[in-house]
C-alpha cells in the first residue's frame, strides 16, 4: 500500500514567542490526503503554535512550512494558495464570527477571493448544508447558541473549498448532543473528501474518530496509527494523557481471551455493547429517537 504524499507539512519546524523559550523545535510534521488525523497533548503543550504554524498564522522561526512539496512564502500570493488549501478553525467561535448573519459570515472568504456572486453562493449553501445550518443562514450570529456558533465558524472555513481542515478543540464547551452532531457534519466533510486534523486532549474522542495520532510531548511529536500510540504506556505518561476507555476495554477483553488479539476491538460505550449482544446472540436494544 503506497503512502499518500503530505498536503502540507513542517520540516524541522522551531517556535517560540518574542522573549519566551522555544514552544517547539525540530518538528517534523506531515498531514497526507485522505486521513482523520488527531493531535494530542496536554494543555500547554504546543499544540496550536503547531496549528497556526501549519495553517500560516504564525511564521517558522526555523524549519518550514511545505505544500505540496514547495517551500510555502509568506507573501500575499504565497498565503493565499496556503489559505485556499488549509483552513483553520479557532477554539473559541466568537473569534472567528464577525458578521451580522450566519450567511453573511460563511460567504465572506469566497467574496474575498473574488469570486462570481454566483459561486459564492453556491459555496455558502453547500458550507451551511455540510454543517447542517440551513436554516440558520439569515440567524444573527449573536443569537446563535455556543454549538451552532462553533458550526457556524466551521462552515466558514468549509467555503472556502480547503483541502485539509485544521481544528483547535472543536468538542470543547459541547454538551454530548452537541459533540454527536459535530462530529456527524465531520464525517460528510471526511466523505466528500476533506482532510480533517483536530486537536484535542480527548484522548477517548481521538481513539473514537482518528485513524491517525500525533502525540506532543516534552521529548517531541510521534506519529503513527492511533491505536498503536495510545496503547503505549511510556508515550502516554511523557505527554499526560490518561488511558483511553477503549484501550482498557480491549486489554480486559483479551487478558480474558475474549477478544482475539487481531480482533476488531471496541472504542466506545456503544460498541462494546454491540459487541456484547452479538456475543450472547441478544436482539440488540432499540434506539430511541426523539
Amino acid at each position: 500500500m503506497s503512502v499518500a504524499s503530505p498536503v502540507v507539512e513542517l520540516v524541522k519546524a522551531g517556535f517560540a514567542y518574542e522573549d519566551g523559550p522555544a514552544v517547539l523545535d525540530g518538528i517534523d510534521f506531515a498531514v497526507p490526503e485522505g486521513r482523520a488525523l488527531a493531535l494530542l497533548g496536554r494543555n500547554g503543550s504546543g499544540k496550536t503554535t503547531l496549528l497556526r504554524l501549519l495553517s500560516g498564522g504564525l511564521r517558522c522561526g526555523s524549519g518550514a512550512l511545505r505544500l505540496d512539496g514547495e517551500e510555502v512564502s509568506y507573501d500575499r500570493k504565497g498565503l493565499t494558495r496556503l489559505r485556499t488549501t488549509v483552513q483553520l478553525v479557532v477554539q473559541d467561535p466568537d473569534d472567528q464570527l464577525f458578521a451580522a448573519s450566519v450567511g453573511q459570515d460563511v460567504s465572506f472568504g469566497p467574496m474575498n477571493l473574488g469570486l462570481p456572486e454566483e459561486e459564492v453562493r453556491l459555496r455558502v449553501r453547500d458550507a451551511l448544508e455540510a454543517l447542517d445550518i440551513v436554516a440558520l443562514e439569515d440567524r444573527p450570529t449573536h443569537l446563535l447558541s455556543y454549538g451552532q456558533r462553533k458550526r457556524a465558524a466551521i462552515a466558514g472555513a468549509v467555503a472556502m473549498r480547503p483541502r485539509v481542515l485544521i481544528m483547535d478543540e472543536p468538542t470543547a464547551g459541547l454538551d454530548p448532543h452537541g459533540q454527536e452532531r459535530l462530529l456527524e457534519a465531520l464525517g460528510r466533510l471526511r466523505e466528500a473528501g476533506t482532510t480533517v486534523v483536530m486537536a484535542t486532549h480527548d484522548v477517548d474522542l481521538a481513539l473514537r474518530w482518528a485513524d491517525e495520532a500525533a502525540v506532543l510531548s516534552p521529548e517531541g511529536l510521534r506519529t503513527g496509527p492511533i491505536a498503536e500510540l495510545l496503547a503505549d504506556d511510556a508515550l502516554l505518561d511523557a505527554a499526560r494523557l490518561r488511558r483511553p476507555w477503549g484501550m482498557a476495554v480491549t486489554r480486559l477483553l483479551r487478558a480474558h481471551g475474549l477478544l482475539a488479539s487481531d480482533g476488531d476491538a471496541p472504542r466506545t460505550a456503544e460498541e462494546l455493547d454491540a459487541w456484547t449482544t452479538a456475543k450472547e446472540g441478544r436482539q440488540p436494544a432499540p434506539v430511541v429517537t426523539e
